[in-house]
């Protein structure tokens, strides 16, 4: 490992919701714990390894999961407490490598490759990890080591929970052709219906097809499946001050009815966004929303500002007018709610800011400060839903 061109982790949290509640209560342990809204229109954030044992798994219905588990502890999911534990486990991360590409609120990619000088064998810095997640947070992650994205990605899901597997060059050949075309980024349930309907089961059947045969059917995508059945991927893990996009989203347990109960959140995650935009000294131009129904049609609407900025009002102020002006014609209850900033750049020298602009940079930065020493959520503005 100390010979590959790069050195990727991926750090995932094991159950994270539920762990949490087990963590923070006790008398959970051992018992299987479903995370999310106990009614008719229900649905699993989280499950925990018990629970799973019995087909409960996230985004089932929860009346599924009660039939399948009717002894099943449910707890009613608690967005902000997770967002915050996960904050935590980034820190940690950062004392590891500053290239930490946040891909959830429990799961990220570690690029060690320059960290291996001080630290040692990327293994070693992954036993690390997982030593301090388990220390500080007391929690577990399952940790994939490999020599690019994709890979790692994979080797982190193969031995959950508190895994740790390494997916070397060698490795390669023997691991990938049996499993599901589904497992390559990018393949979800309508193209592996597709390939399935021309033959193309597993990544074996991709390797065979070849890239002219996919691209000719695919497109560019067709590449990109070929390049990544044999675990070849050259993308970069991409910290925030790096990143094309900010983002921050969730999803709800129970479909939101309430345009001002989703209007709540969104505004929660528009701090969140604004204070790691403001953390990494970017500005942003563009912000998008994402709105996910019930039925889970996705949908995304977006406004360009006039000029960047890293300011929670300027960019709630957006965020709001495009969410109302689609509410108001539109609204139907929402699964997931999301928000991202893009068109992102280093601030520009300014010497005379308007005076508005001074005061909400003054607030913006009291309240970084103070939630940075008390935790997330110990300053926030009126308007938000807690969701604990």
């Amino acid at each position: 490992m100390t010979d590959w061109p790069r050195a990727i982790l991926h750090v995932d949290m094991d159950a994270f919701f539920a762990s949490v509640e087990q963590r923070d209560h006790p008398d959970l342990r051992g018992k299987p714990v479903l995370v999310g809204y106990d009614g008719p229109r229900g649905v699993v954030a989280a499950a925990s390894y018990e629970a799973r044992k019995f087909g409960c798994r996230s985004a089932q219905p929860m009346s599924v999961a009660k039939r399948l588990c009717p002894h099943a502890v449910i707890v009613q999911h608690g967005h902000g407490k997770y967002t915050a534990v996960g904050r935590q486990m980034r820190a940690i991360l950062h004392d590891f490598s500053p290239l930490i590409e946040p891909i959830s609120i429990d799961e990220a990619f570690v690029d060690v490759t320059a960290s291996r000088r001080l630290l040692g064998d990327p293994l070693h810095i992954a036993r690390a990890i997982k030593s301090r997640i388990r220390d500080d947070l007391q929690l577990t992650a399952s940790i994939g080591v490999a020599a690019n994205k994709f890979l790692a990605k994979l080797a982190s899901d193969l031995e959950k929970p508190d895994g740790l597997t390494v997916i070397g060059p060698g490795d390669v050949d023997r691991l990938l052709p049996p499993l599901p075309v589904g497992r390559l980024w990018g393949i979800g349930p309508k193209t592996a219906g597709k390939l399935a309907d021309l033959g193309i089961r597993t990544i074996a059947d991709i390797r065979r097809m070849g890239p002219a045969w996919l691209t000719g059917r695919f497109g560019d995508a067709g590449e990109h499946y070929w390049r990544l059945a044999h675990g070849l991927d050259d993308r970069s893990v991409t910290p925030d001050h790096d990143a094309k996009s900010i983002g921050h989203e969730t999803t709800f347990g129970q479909d939101l009815e309430d345009p001002d109960n989703v209007r709540a959140v969104l505004l929660e995650l528009t701090e969140q966004v604004a204070q790691r935009l403001r953390q990494h000294g970017r500005r942003a131009m563009t912000v998008q929303l994402k709105i996910r129904y019930g039925d889970f049609e996705t949908i995304t609407r977006a406004h360009t500002l006039t000029a960047p900025t890293d300011l929670t009002i300027d960019l709630w102020n957006a965020a709001a007018g495009v969410f109302d002006a689609w509410a108001s014609r539109h609204f139907q209850p929402v699964r997931l709610i999301g928000v991202s900033v893009s068109g992102l750049s280093d601030p520009a020298p300014t010497l005379f800011d308007h005076p508005a602009d001074q005061k909400q940079r003054r607030l913006d930065s009291a309240v970084d400060a103070i939630n940075r020493r008390l935790g997330k959520d110990a300053v926030y503005r009126a308007g938000r839903m807690r969701q604990e």
